[in-house]
């Protein structure tokens, strides 16, 4: 009964969090007010809990990343997919390499591998994190569109170069030849599973309700189910099972522009997957609050052991990781400018260098949250000869602290960087958004007139038809040349009955319409999504 009151608790503090960040003054980044909540339910209970670290990997990585995966925006992702990639592997590798040998320079009583196993998990950035700071100033979408991307893919390569030095610290031996062969099963098993098992389920819960029907709730619980079952199946075939699930969750954006989902359902299925990210990385968090107290004591052993009776180390450790950090992100965003300024130049393309203000909030913005934390957890708890893992509890301290000074800094630095700093424009959304509005209306009334001819069958009531297709009809041609509608008053019961037929006509056809858009690449995931959804809240209504 005590672990299910700490559960309740950690689930009690979590809503807390989200009313305590909207009430203290400060401006406190929600992680950061989760964590303390740990820490207070740590006090109260007197005890830790003991996490299996495997078990910890499964229940809160697969449902995480597949969501990113699905609701990424791919037109930014591939629109600067170089950047992205610079970002996503290639700074990846510098921070592993640089930050590794860093932090073993710093404790050379944590072993080579271990050292490189930590900075492997701090390397991947949260963007949920960042944007709960920048949510207060302005910033640039193609930004934000980067910052997602380098997310999203630099969590399955970040989290692939921990396992590998995990694995060298439990064998104490490293091949590059094998390592990279190894790499490419991983990674491209990993991919083709997370996309074949999101098609095969797709496939089979389609023909299911073709010919059998579902219950409402089906298609919900089986979305929540496919990054596990990706993610599984990948393990028992020795691939990576982040990248499955990566790969699971951007084939279900590909899947959902279909249009075969119901309204409901997407309406449903949406608040339900919001609250499952919002539990999931309230909890990392609280989690790691209550942690803290055990884990400084760990900390402070393995740092008497490095030769420092002082345990004020611990902060001069995190602090010197978190600021070698945040340079070698800087370094590498800087070259990695030069170098596309360098080849635009040489291509002569115009040039747009921007300020040196956004670099450096670019820099800052590598904030470490939900998949470091739950990354850290999974270090074992012995190595095979069942002696204790070395340092593992000054390395998960550290990559807590790292989040924790992340999270500070960003929080400090970002507003003050973005502020009164002007921002280039971005017509093209608004332009794509009323491109889409305007088809998908023009669509809608030509299905209306159709849907009238089909219900115009009595003549009796040739009058109330007419009237309920003007109303609905005036809806869409308010976006076309800005006509108004008038409201009948008699026989309204019939009326609305009649008008939700040609209302769920009109909106099937005009979400089509969005969709088609999205399919053939004419709008962004982000606009048709924001579409489809109203689409779906008016049609829930209807229903």
């Amino acid at each position: 009964m005590d672990s299910v009151g700490v559960v309740l608790a950690m689930l009690l503090a979590v809503v807390a969090s989200g009313y305590l960040v909207r009430i203290i003054p400060l401006s406190l980044p929600l992680p950061l007010v989760q964590i303390v909540l740990g820490a207070v339910i740590a006090g109260v209970f007197n005890h830790g809990v003991t996490l299996d670290p495997e078990f910890f990997f499964l229940v809160f990585l697969p449902p995480l990343l597949f969501l990113d995966g699905w609701r990424m925006p791919k037109d930014g992702l591939f629109h600067d997919k170089g950047v992205i990639l610079q970002l996503a592997l290639g700074l990846v590798l510098f921070t592993v390499i640089g930050a590794g040998y860093l932090i073993h320079w710093l404790i050379p009583a944590m072993p080579l591998p271990v050292a490189f196993a930590l900075a492997a998990i701090v390397s991947p950035t949260d963007p949920v994190a960042v944007s709960s700071i920048t949510a207060r100033v302005p910033i640039p979408k193609r930004l934000m569109h980067i910052l997602e991307g380098e997310s999203l893919l630099n969590d399955a390569s970040g989290l692939v170069c921990f396992r590998f030095a995990v694995a060298a610290a439990l064998t104490g031996g490293f091949s590059l030849a094998s390592a990279s062969l190894t790499f490419l099963w991983v990674a491209l098993a990993g991919l083709g599973l997370g996309v074949g098992v999101t098609l095969a389920v797709s496939f089979a819960q389609r023909w299911l309700s073709q010919h059998f029907g579902e219950e409402s709730g089906s298609p919900i619980l089986i979305s929540l189910l496919i990054p596990f079952g990706a993610y599984l199946l990948a393990e028992r075939l020795q691939a990576s099972g982040i990248l499955a699930a990566v790969a699971a969750g951007i084939t279900m954006s590909y899947v959902e522009l279909t249009g075969r989902a119901l309204a409901t359902t997407r309406v449903q299925r949406t608040a339900v997957w919001n609250t499952v990210q919002f539990s999931l990385n309230g909890i990392m968090f609280v989690l790691l609050g209550e942690q803290l107290p055990s884990l400084l004591r760990g900390a402070a052993e393995s740092v008497e052991q490095s030769g420092h009776l002082n345990p004020g180390w611990l902060a001069v450790y995190a602090l010197a990781i978190s600021l070698g950090l945040t340079l070698l992100r800087f370094v590498w965003v800087a070259v990695a400018l030069r170098l596309t300024l360098f080849r635009a130049r040489r291509r002569g393309e115009p040039l747009t260098r921007p300020h040196w203000r956004l670099i450096l909030a670019t820099s800052l913005a590598g904030v470490r949250g939900a998949i470091t934390m739950a990354g850290v957890m999974t270090l074992p708890l012995a190595m095979p000869d069942g002696a204790p893992f070395p340092a593992r509890d000054l390395a998960v301290f550290l990559a807590t602290a790292v989040i924790l000074l992340s999270l500070v800094m960003a929080n400090l630095g970002l507003p003050r960087l973005l502020r009164g700093l002007k921002l280039p424009e971005e017509p093209a959304e608004r332009q794509e958004e009323d491109r889409a509005r305007r088809e998908a209306a023009t669509a809608a009334i030509a299905a209306i007139e159709r849907a009238q001819r089909e219900l115009l069958r009595d003549t009796a009531e040739a009058d109330l038809h007419s009237q309920a297709a003007a109303r609905v009809i005036a809806l869409y041609q308010r976006r076309l040349d800005g006509g108004a509608s008038s409201e009948s008053a008699e026989q309204l019961r019939k009326a609305e009955r009649i008008e939700s037929a040609l209302r769920l006509a009109g909106l099937q056809a005009e979400r089509e319409a969005v969709f088609h858009l999205a399919r053939h690449a004419r709008i962004s995931d982000e606009t048709s999504r924001k579409l489809v959804r109203e689409i779906d809240l008016v049609e829930s209504r209807y229903r």
